[in-house]
């Protein structure tokens, strides 16, 4: 089973973000108190810590949230999902609006270690159905035709 591994926020564009108990999934706006939720695209990032652990191999020390994603998740294969694909995470519901970003110069990581997985590893979504999402919950793909 996939999992949520950890839910995180920040106030503040290109800083890491602080792991939260739960956050709160609003439909067409992202994640209640994110600094990056809003109108658009890119409401929710998610990356798999798997990914983290390739960069924890290097010796690098390092937490959820360091590469500024919202929902750190183990046991699915994040870029390998098409844009379109429905998740459902927890008791919401999100849609896949991109894999990948271009890297800030500036980001928390990049400036300390030289490198980042966001860019190639983390995806976007949007919030289609809300709720509040805590570590733990599953992680699933949802069927073409499944009842979200």
């Amino acid at each position: 089973m996939a999992e949520v591994v950890a839910v995180c926020t920040s106030v503040r564009k290109g800083e890491r973000k602080v792991p939260q108990p739960a956050i709160e999934l609003l439909a067409g706006h992202g994640v209640a108190g994110d600094v990056h939720a809003g109108n658009w695209h890119r409401q929710v990032s998610l990356l798999a810590d798997e990914a983290v652990d390739e960069m924890r191999a290097r010796g690098i020390e390092l937490a959820p949230g360091d590469f500024a994603e919202n929902i750190l998740t183990r046991g699915i294969d994040l870029p390998a999902l098409p844009v379109g694909t429905v998740l459902a995470v927890g008791p919401a519901r999100l849609a896949v609006t991109q894999i990948g970003k271009e890297c800030h110069n500036d980001c928390a990581i990049k400036r300390q270690v030289g490198m980042c997985v966001m860019p190639a590893r983390g995806i976007f979504a949007v919030v289609l159905r809300g709720g509040i999402v805590r570590p733990g919950d599953e992680v699933r793909v949802l069927e073409e035709g499944e009842l979200a």
